[in-house]
Order: C-alpha cells, then sequence, then structure tokens
C-alpha cells in the first residue's frame, strides 16, 4: 500500500505535529471549511437567500446521511450529537414501571448518563452487562434481555479499544423480546461500512464530529420507519412540519411532521447556519470517499503499528482486523507506565489519546505509513 492515497490532499498539511486523533475530533477537510466560509459570507448578506434554504441543506443532508448508512431521508433527524439523539429516544418511549434498559460497563459514558436516570424518572430498571477484557460479548449481552427488557444500548465500536459488536445477533435477540436495539456508532459511522438494516437497528445516533469529519456540536439520529409510531409526542422546531416549502409553514396550530425530522435540534436548518453547512459538505466527501477505504486504510496502518510495536507494549485491541473499526490502542504494560509514555509521545507532538489506560491511535487518510514509521521510532526511543 503507497504510504500516501489519492484523498490526502482533501485535507490542508499539519506540518506541526502528527495528529492520529480522529476519535476525538475530526480535521475539518477543505470542502467543509470552504462550506463555512460561504455560511459566512451568506450571514453578511442574508438578502442574497431566499426562503428554500430553510429546507435545501438539511432535505440534502438527510439523503447523504441515509445513503451512508442505509436508511431513508425520512428516517434521519439533524442533532447537536449523539447524546441528542439518544436523549430523544428516552424522551419519547411511553415507558412502563419495570421496564429493563441494557447498557455495557466500561462503554462510552453517554449510554449511562441518558439511561440512568430512567429509573428515578420512569421506574425502569438499568442491566449494566460487564465486558470482558474490554469486549462487550454478544452472549452476556443477550444474557440480560428478559421479557420486560425495553431498550438496549450500546456502542457500534468501543470509543477505546475499537473493538466491533455482534450486532446483528444481539438485534436478533431483541427483535424476538420486542426490546429496542440502539446503536451509538460515534467511532464507526463514516469509517466503518454501515447498512443499519443488515446491523439490525431499530434507532442509530452518531456525533458529527468524528468520522464524519463534521465541526463540533453535529450529528444525526436514525429511527426505522416501523418505529417511528412508537415514540410518543413532544416539542418540536417549527420548521418540522411536513413540508419543504416555507409558504406552506403553518404558524397557526402547526403539526409536526411523522417523519424523524421532528426531533431535529432546533435552528439547524438553513445555509446560514455555520456547522449545518460545513457538516452537510464533509458528509458529502465521506460519501465519495467510502467508508470502506477508511477502514482498510486505518485497518492497515495500525497492523503496521502493532507489529512494530517495542517490547514493552501490547495491543489493547482486538489482532484480528475484521474484529475492530478504523483505529486501535496499546499499553506500556501498566497504567503509571502507559500515562507517562503517553505524556512523552505529547510532548513530541503525536497526537493521540489517552482512553480506558491505553493509548489510542485513531489514523485517517490524511496520514502515512511513514508517520507510523515515526510513531514507532519516537515509542523504541521512549521505553528505552
Amino acid at each position: 500500500m503507497n504510504e500516501r492515497n489519492e484523498w490526502s490532499a482533501e485535507w490542508l498539511p499539519i506540518d506541526d505535529a502528527v495528529y492520529l486523533d480522529i476519535a476525538a475530533h475530526a480535521v475539518m477537510p477543505r470542502v467543509a471549511a470552504a462550506a463555512a466560509e460561504s455560511s459566512i459570507e451568506a450571514n453578511r448578506f442574508p438578502h442574497h437567500l431566499d426562503d428554500a434554504n430553510f429546507f435545501d441543506v438539511p432535505n440534502a443532508l438527510r439523503s447523504s446521511i441515509a445513503t451512508l448508512i442505509g436508511g431513508r431521508a425520512h428516517e434521519v433527524a439533524l442533532t447537536t450529537g449523539a447524546s441528542t439523539g439518544l436523549q430523544a429516544i428516552a424522551q419519547h418511549l411511553d415507558w412502563r414501571r419495570g421496564d429493563g434498559i441494557v447498557i455495557a460497563g466500561g462503554d462510552f459514558p453517554l449510554h449511562h448518563a441518558v439511561w440512568k436516570p430512567m429509573e428515578a424518572r420512569a421506574g425502569a430498571q438499568l442491566t449494566v452487562v460487564a465486558p470482558r477484557d474490554g469486549v462487550i460479548a454478544a452472549d452476556d449481552v443477550i444474557g440480560a434481555i428478559t421479557s420486560r427488557t425495553r431498550v438496549v444500548s450500546l456502542s457500534h465500536a468501543r470509543f477505546d479499544s475499537g473493538a466491533l459488536l455482534d450486532a446483528a445477533r444481539i438485534a436478533a435477540a431483541c427483535r424476538a423480546s420486542g426490546a429496542w436495539f440502539v446503536l451509538d456508532a460515534s467511532q464507526s459511522c463514516g469509517g466503518v461500512p454501515i447498512d443499519v438494516h443488515e446491523l439490525g437497528a431499530d434507532a442509530l445516533v452518531s456525533a458529527g464530529y468524528k468520522w464524519l469529519l463534521g465541526p463540533y456540536g453535529t450529528g444525526f439520529l436514525w429511527v426505522k420507519d416501523a418505529r417511528l409510531d412508537e415514540l410518543l409526542p413532544g416539542p418540536f422546531y417549527w420548521t418540522a412540519q411536513d413540508t419543504s416549502d416555507f409558504a406552506s409553514l403553518r404558524f397557526d396550530g402547526p403539526e409536526p411532521s411523522r417523519d424523524a425530522k421532528r426531533w431535529d435540534a432546533a435552528e439547524s436548518a438553513m445555509q446560514l447556519n455555520l456547522n449545518l453547512a460545513a457538516f452537510r459538505a464533509s458528509v458529502d466527501l465521506v460519501v465519495r470517499i467510502g467508508p470502506e477505504n477508511v477502514l482498510r486504510h486505518g485497518r492497515y496502518l495500525i497492523d503496521t503499528l502493532f507489529d512494530r510495536l517495542p517490547s514493552q507494549c501490547a495491543p489493547a485491541s482486538p489482532l484480528d482486523p475484521g474484529q475492530r473499526a478504523a483505529f486501535g490502542s496499546f499499553t506500556a504494560g501498566s497504567p503509571q507506565a502507559t500515562e507517562a509514555l503517553y505524556r512523552r509521545l505529547r510532548a513530541a507532538n503525536f497526537i493521540a489519546s489517552l482512553r480506558q489506560g491505553t493509548i489510542r491511535i485513531a489514523p485517517h487518510l490524511f496520514n502515512s505509513v511513514e508517520q507510523i514509521g515515526l510513531l514507532v521510532d519516537e515509542l523504541h526511543r521512549s521505553v528505552a
């Protein structure tokens, strides 16, 4: 594989560091930055826009997201992040006392933050499935599902190790019990090919500022059409009516659309929203690139890293690349040694993340084998 690839020119070069932290925050591509600048210009001269902008940008973004995940545009709501989408599900389900919720221990904290309060609010019962060596076993999740389980909420890819969930098996168990199967795809969407129907999800949430390459404060919620009518009515953004024509909007007694857009984050529409304009451009780029190319490149770089780690270090992600997303992590033995090594890497301008006692390396298409080689050289110097 070539050290650089045909897509690397989509980003401005980073000259003062080796950035290996897409799992924390994206590096905005040129097209997204240009879209944000165009939005700034539109804000300077708003009289150049017409009312169609209330709908054109969000509708185009919905279509691109649907293409990316194998869903349909009317099933997509535009949010400010994964938490916003998960909160919408929690707040609009018709809860019954004793309903069960299953999440995973050590998973990204949004699952706990959203579902734990439902115990006090709705009388739900939260079950936390313990990981095995940092991996959530499908058998353990399935064993926790009962006839009272209402929601199973898990990450498609672990935020620390990149380990992929055996989603299809869990989805089958959820269907058998009638439970909602909700996936957080923040660490996979854009970096792993996704088909929501193959995964068997009922709802999927994602941040937009990681593998979707958008700015902070972006994301989406997807809800399977067959589940839309199970969610209770609630407050909605005033443009989320059953129309894409400003002239047809009702200002007296408006009714929300049946579509998922009734959960759009407020003020999410229009070219005047800098975040939305940039997010639309970044998602379009992700669709053009193809998540399969991001995954192939990322796995290759992580395999190269794992093969050349110094003896004092060990992978903390699945060694089988088919069981992990486009990133991976490793340790330097003890938590103290790992943190010390992480600090040395940061001081040498290798930008990664310290997560759950591991050093997480999350490359993208602008990263090269040469950069992984530089990282390996620094690792050997640091542990010597």
